[in-house]
C-alpha cells in the first residue's frame, strides 16, 4: 500500500511517518520545502512537491496512492492562510482522491468541534467533515482533544527555565494523547475494514486541567512554578482587536479557542469501541504521567551532566 502523508514535518505527520515506514509501507510525502522535509527523505519516505496553497500542485501528487493521511494544518505563522490550508485544499484533495480512485482517507479533526460551529478552525474541521461524508470515499476521521507534545513548551520548559506560565481561571479539560500513540492507531486503522465511513475519538485514558499538568511538572522537576492567570475577558478582547488587520487574521483565529476556554469543557470520550475496533489494548497507550516522568528524568540527567562538565573545566589551571 502505497500513503500520501500530508503535513509530514508537523509535530504529528512525522510520527505518522515514523510508523507508516516501520510497518513497512510505501510513504510519499507532500511537501513545500526538500530542505526542511530532508529527515523524512532520510527515514525513507520520498518526497513530492506540493503546496496547499496552490491547488494547482495537489492532483498529479495523488499518481500511484492507495491512501491519503491528512495530518496539515495551518501553522500561526501562515498569514491569513488558514482559509486556503485547511478547508479550500482540503475540498480540491477531496475531489482529486475521488477521481484517482484513493482507497482510502483519513483525516484529523477535534474532538466537540460540533459544540463550538463560530470558531473558525471547528468550523473548518466540520465543513470537511461533512465533505468527507459526502464523497462517497472510503474515510476515517479521527477527533482529538490534544497532544502531550505540546504541553513540554505549554508547561514543562517555563517551569525548568523558572519563567512564567500563563493560565486561566477556567476549569477546562482534556485527555491528552501521546503522538506516537496516535501514529500508532492510525497506522492500524488501514487495515481495519470496519472503520471505513466512520468517526472515531482519540484521546487519552484521562482529561487533565491546567493545574493539575503544572503540579506534576512541580512534582517531577522539583521546581515551584511561576503562574499568572489571564482573564478570559483580555483573550477575548485581543481576538477582537487582531480581527481589525488582515495579517493577524490566523492569530485572531486562534485565539478565537477563548470562547472553548471559557466554558469549562470537558475534552474526553470513551476509547472502549475504538480500543475494541482496531484490537488495542488500553495499557498500550502511554499515560501522561509516564510521559512527563520519562521527559523530565531525560532532561535532569542532562542538565547533571552540564554541570559536571561545567565545574571540571572551571576547575582546571
Amino acid at each position: 500500500m502505497s500513503l500520501l502523508i500530508l503535513g509530514g514535518t508537523g509535530t504529528l505527520g512525522r510520527q505518522i511517518v515514523r510508523r507508516a515506514l516501520d510497518e513497512g509501507f510505501q510513504v510519499k510525502c507532500l511537501v513545500r520545502s526538500f530542505r526542511r522535509s530532508s529527515f523524512l527523505k532520510e527515514w525513507g519516505a520520498e518526497l513530492i512537491y506540493g503546496d496547499l496553497k496552490v491547488p494547482e500542485t495537489i492532483p498529479l501528487t495523488l499518481i500511484g496512492i492507495t491512501a491519503i493521511i491528512d495530518a496539515a494544518s495551518s501553522r500561526p505563522s501562515d498569514l491569513y492562510s488558514a482559509t486556503q490550508i485547511d478547508l479550500y485544499s482540503k475540498y480540491i484533495i477531496i475531489e482529486a482522491a475521488k477521481k484517482a480512485n484513493i482507497q482510502k482517507y483519513i483525516f484529523f479533526s477535534i474532538l466537540n468541534a460540533h459544540k463550538y460551529p463560530e470558531i473558525p478552525l471547528m468550523n473548518m474541521k466540520l465543513k470537511i467533515e461533512k465533505a468527507l461524508q459526502e464523497s462517497g470515499l472510503n474515510y476515517t476521521i479521527f477527533t482529538l482533544a490534544g497532544f502531550f507534545q505540546g504541553l513540554i513548551t505549554q508547561y514543562a520548559l517555563p517551569i525548568l527555565e523558572q519563567k512564567s506560565v500563563w493560565i486561566t481561571k477556567s476549569k477546562t479539560t482534556i485527555a491528552y494523547l501521546d503522538t506516537q500513540d496516535i501514529a500508532k492507531l492510525t497506522i492500524k486503522s488501514l487495515s481495519i475494514k470496519q472503520s471505513d465511513k466512520s468517526i472515531l475519538p482519540l484521546v487519552g485514558n484521562y482529561a487533565w486541567n491546567s493545574l493539575e499538568i503544572i503540579e506534576l511538572c512541580e512534582k517531577l522537576s522539583g521546581q515551584r512554578s511561576k503562574i499568572i492567570r489571564i482573564p478570559v475577558y483580555l483573550l477575548k478582547f485581543t481576538q477582537k482587536f487582531t480581527k481589525l488587520f488582515q495579517w493577524s487574521w490566523n492569530i485572531s483565529d486562534r485565539l478565537a479557542f477563548t470562547e472553548v476556554i471559557s466554558r469549562g469543557d470537558n475534552f474526553n470520550s470513551s476509547m472502549d469501541h475504538v480500543y475494541t475496533l482496531l484490537n488495542i489494548n488500553s495499557k498500550e497507550i502511554v499515560e501522561l504521567d509516564i510521559y512527563m516522568q520519562e521527559y523530565f528524568t531525560k532532561i535532569m540527567k542532562k542538565l547533571k551532566e552540564l554541570n559536571a562538565k561545567e565545574i571540571v573545566e572551571n576547575t582546571r589551571f
